[in-house]
């Protein structure tokens, strides 16, 4: 099985999170940030990943140590989990509607960590999540996944539509990238046979 179980704790936060690549979107998520909960579960039902993720953190201060930590070892699970990233396709990207908004978000798993993204919010907060810690999320899942991550919010008027959008279309481009493709014979996807 390509799966994953990590556990991190810090002083700011305390996390378990386990991940299965090949599962069918199972998902148990307390995190204690609900919106980040509702945007995690869409990541695991649109991918078909098994994702449990447990945590604790010190949110009497605010969310931030708590949604990064989170993204962090959500990363890291990927990375574990695809091992050397045999056979895998690799790259993988979709574009996604919800009501008026529309997000693209395309992957590279090429062990080398990079994001960029780009969306306008039109409110400081969903819920109780800052929406300056969403593009913050995805750059520190990246660099916890070591993934080339470009994701855009096209055009939206609400925020919430917005990052749903944004998280589905993140699940389904991984769930491509992820796959085995059986052409691929066990290689490595790189004309360098090796990534990162």
């Amino acid at each position: 099985m390509r799966s994953a179980k990590i556990q991190r704790k810090t002083s700011e936060t305390d996390i378990t999170l386990s991940l299965n690549l090949d599962g069918s979107g199972q998902a148990k998520i307390t995190t204690g940030v609900g919106f980040l909960d509702h945007m995690l579960r869409h990541l695991a039902v649109h991918g078909l990943f098994d994702l449990d993720v447990q945590a604790t953190g010190d949110l009497e201060i605010d969310p931030h140590h708590t949604l990064e930590d989170v993204a962090i070892v959500l990363g890291q699970a990927f990375d574990q989990a695809l091992g050397d990233r045999r056979g895998i396709v690799r790259m993988g990207s979709a574009c996604v509607p919800m009501d008026e908004a529309l997000a693209f978000v395309a992957i590279d798993l090429s062990g080398r960590p990079y994001a960029v993204v780009q969306a306008e919010w039109h409110s400081p907060a969903i819920g109780t999540l800052p929406t300056s810690l969403i593009p913050h999320f995805l750059e520190s899942f990246a660099v916890g996944a070591r993934t080339n991550l470009h994701a855009r919010v096209e055009y939206g008027r609400d925020d919430h539509h917005q990052a749903e959008a944004l998280f589905k279309a993140l699940g389904r481009a991984l769930d491509t990238a992820t796959q085995i493709d059986p052409r691929r014979a066990n290689n490595v996807p790189s004309t360098k046979g090796t990534l990162g």
